[in-house]
């Protein structure tokens, strides 16, 4: 029987050695390494190619940084936080970086040897503590999207008229440095004024600087 191989990374050296020795005494894992900072974590993944790694998210060099590293290898292992955290943005972050797995601490050793049974079969677990947690942020209705300003909706050459009249220039001055004819920019004011809901050219030219800025209008 292949031995499933596992990287552990954590900077408590009694924790660590606990972990392995419940992983190992089963009879289904090999603890190819273990690894106290991040940085040896990603050296161990590389030279030793698990097939599930644990990681702390408190251990130096950061366990989310260090997941990020991992994940982005080529053919990356099943990756899993085993932490104390239970903070909420601690476990989007896993889970969004791609972590596989999200496990407390205060498992223990029979589920433990389950959990990762799961995760190198391909599945995926979080602490039922925290599940209902992640679904409900998942579920959750995202901010509706801020509508587009009524000046957005101005094509470029009434954008241009409408620049130009909010820096004060008439519609003949206007026709002039657009080379239009001014009945022309009476046309695209109309327009304007109707899009802008507005009742004159002042108002449109307020709004405008609102929108642009005046250094930019």
């Amino acid at each position: 029987m292949t031995l499933t191989r596992i990287v552990i990374a954590d900077d408590h050296p009694l924790y660590r050695e606990g972990v392995s020795r419940s992983l190992t005494e089963c009879g289904l894992f090999d603890v190819v390494g273990q690894a106290s900072s991040g940085r040896e974590a990603l050296a161990l993944v590389r030279e030793m190619r698990p097939d599930v790694v644990l990681l702390d998210i408190s251990m130096p060099d950061g366990g989310i940084a260090t997941l990020r590293q991992v994940a982005a290898l080529e053919n990356p292992p099943r990756i899993a936080m085993l932490t104390v955290s239970e903070e909420d943005d601690d476990v989007m972050q896993a889970l969004k970086a791609g972590a596989l797995g999200y496990i407390l601490k205060g498992v223990g050793s029979r589920e433990l040897v389950s959990i990762v049974s799961d995760l190198a079969a391909g599945r995926s677990y979080v602490a039922p503590s925290l599940a209902l947690k992640v679904l409900a942020a998942l579920n959750a209705p995202r901010p509706a999207a801020k509508p587009a300003s009524e000046i957005d909706t101005l094509t470029k050459r009434e954008e241009d008229i409408l620049r130009l009249v909010a820096q004060g220039r008439s519609n003949k001055e206007v026709a002039i440095d657009l080379d239009l004819q001014e009945k022309t920019v009476k046309h695209y004011m109309t327009a304007i004024l109707q899009k802008l809901h507005v009742r004159n050219r002042t108002e449109a030219a307020l709004i405008a600087r609102g929108h642009w800025g005046e250094g930019r209008a």
